[in-house]
């Protein structure tokens, strides 16, 4: 019996991501994001990190051959449905994670930048930003910036939606793959996320700014979610609303901890 004959349910997501100590972002993140959507949840790891909310203290990639084995081993069982990336941090795991989704054509890969963390430490080696550029975003099924990941990106920063709408409309032209461009980062409390499609339509997403929360592994959640949505067979508009759509319920019902409102991906 093949592994696309196996009896699965429910249906399976992976994440190609590191490990947050802090268990608020990252691999944990994705995985209690995917258990929410009633998801087989797979990992591969990509990084260990030692972390909190507020600091990321030490990186310790994993070997990229340790990637490539986690990635074929899990793929050579279940029966996978999407995928999401995060934290890849050099060029040589991102060229097997790119390896991988190339074997790989008809796997729908969201694809965060991960570059910064909201502490300031880096993500993401400089020497491997060409890398992520030339061999793993055209290979997406969407790409989820956000405004300062779009800035290394384009060498330049969108600070309004409508120097969000020409990013977009150039990173899409750019590499020939859809763009969620997340507006987070505007100021005021009018928020805007943009979804640029393939067919050259743009659809807008308004929001609310939610004050008092600790959006520690906002990223994380949001491109889990929209490949879970994917890895239940929604077409990427939908799952793009659906995933936004669970990501204000995490904010508006948050859990404290140490005195502090975090995402609740419950």
């Amino acid at each position: 019996m093949s592994k696309n004959e196996l009896p699965f349910s429910p249906p399976v997501a992976l994440t190609i991501a590191g490990s947050d100590s802090g268990g608020g972002a990252g691999i944990q993140m994705d995985l209690a994001v995917f258990r929410a959507l009633k998801l087989h949840g797979l990992s591969a790891i990509t990084c260990l990190t030692a972390q909190n909310p507020i600091a990321v203290n030490a990186v310790h990639p994993s070997p990229p051959d340790f990637v490539h084995q986690q990635l074929n081993t899990v793929a050579g069982f279940f029966p996978l449905g999407a995928a999401k990336t995060g934290m890849l941090f050099n060029r040589e795991i991102i060229r097997m994670v790119a390896e991988f989704l190339r074997q790989n054509p008809a796997l729908p890969a969201v694809i965060d930048p991960v570059m910064v963390a909201s502490s300031g430490a880096v993500l993401l080696e400089e020497e491997a930003i060409q890398t992520l550029r030339e061999e793993l975003l055209p290979l997406a099924a969407l790409v989820t910036p956000n405004l300062d990941e779009v800035g290394v990106l384009l060498d330049e920063t969108p600070r309004t939606k409508e120097q969000m709408i020409k990013a977009g409309e150039t990173l899409r032209q750019q590499y020939s793959v859809p763009f969620l461009l997340k507006g987070g980062h505007l100021e005021g409390e009018h928020l805007v996320d943009l979804l640029f499609l393939m067919d050259g339509t743009m659809r807008e997403m308004p929001s609310e700014r939610i004050d008092g929360l600790d959006t520690h592994g906002s990223g994380c959640l949001l491109a889990a979610a929209i490949a879970g949505f994917l890895a239940h067979g929604k077409p990427l508009p939908e799952a793009v609303a659906d995933g936004l759509a669970f990501f204000r319920k995490t904010a508006e019902h948050p859990k404290h901890l140490n005195g502090t409102a975090f995402l609740n991906p419950a």
